[in-house]
């Protein structure tokens, strides 16, 4: 089975640095897993690793897509698939870097996606949730009811969130979200390394990188998704938050504070994914960088074992 790196955790906690690294050190090239960075001119916002940053280490799945087009998992799946094959085929360590959960999950896992997986999920929950706030909760759970009556019986109609997802869940792949799962197997032989640190650390680093970011030029980037609000990418924490601003109805100083706060919880949303979905080697490398000494050590155990 191919050997792969993959390096997971929240946003503001050292990926980037940390894989260009170990690309050094390991002969290695990059693979971005997150879902905003395939998007052409919004660098600011999601914290692209910048040309300097690279220190000339090959990175792939950046800059690939316009602002207006839709980009999603099996999409990224394909696409990651591809360029791993290829660095492998060069004799060279492929390194996974991201904090889209999703994404990495079904790229280290025989996930097999349908026709109906490229519709973009996202905008399905958009599409009910509007639903939702126009003829409410029980006309939602009844539109449930109708295309899978086994999840409704079970999801009570004031659950909002739990009956969108079963709605989403249904249009995207064609089954119940009931339906039993075979688990998947893994697809490649990964080392998966955790970065974390301190929660009250972390959200200061987030709170600091939202004021570096408002410095150099985010709204700008925001401006340019104004014509495109319903696009995917103007969907992202650091874009959404500008519009009511553009609408008159808030101050800039309300546009910083809801970034920070929903980058805040973002990031706990992504330690709980990667704690609950997947088992990473965790490291704290923000309060302890000597760990990295013994990161390198078992990367290069696991390169070793066959």
């Amino acid at each position: 089975m191919q050997k792969i790196i993959a390096i997971v955790g929240p946003t503001a906690v050292g990926k980037t640095t940390l894989s260009i690294e170990l690309a050094k050190k390991f002969n290695g090239e990059i693979i971005s897993g997150d879902a905003m960075q395939v998007y052409r001119g919004l660098d600011v916002g999601t914290a692209k690793v910048t040309e300097s940053e690279k220190a000339g280490i090959v990175h792939h799945l950046i800059d690939i897509c316009e602002r207006n087009e839709d980009y999603n998992v099996s999409d990224f799946q394909k696409d990651a698939r591809f360029w791993i094959a290829d660095i492998l085929s060069r004799g060279k360590l492929p390194i996974v870097v991201g904090g889209t959960g999703l994404y990495i999950q079904a790229l280290l896992y025989d996930f097999h996606f349908g026709a109906k997986d490229s519709v973009d999920t996202s905008a399905i929950r958009e599409q009910y949730q509007r639903f939702a706030d126009e003829f409410g909760k029980q006309a939602l759970w009844e539109k449930l009811a109708k295309v899978d009556p086994q999840a409704a019986a079970k999801i009570h109609f004031n659950n909002q969130r739990k009956v969108i997802r079963a709605l989403e869940v249904i249009e995207a792949t064609g089954k119940s979200i009931l339906a039993p799962q075979e688990a998947p197997k893994a697809y490649y032989d990964y080392f998966l390394i955790g970065l974390t640190t301190d929660r009250s650390l972390l959200y200061q680093r987030i709170d600091q990188r939202v004021e570096l970011m408002m410095k150099s030029g985010l709204e700008e980037e925001a401006r340019l998704l104004q014509a495109i609000p319903n696009s995917q990418a103007a969907h992202g924490i650091g874009y959404k938050e500008f519009f009511p601003y553009f609408a008159g109805s808030i101050d800039k100083v309300t546009v910083v504070s809801d970034i920070q706060r929903n980058s805040r919880h973002y990031a706990k949303r992504q330690l709980t994914w990667f704690r609950n979905r997947m088992k990473p080697h965790w490291y704290d490398l923000v309060q302890d960088p000597t760990q990295q000494i013994q990161l390198e050590q078992e990367i290069r155990q696991f390169q070793e074992d066959i």
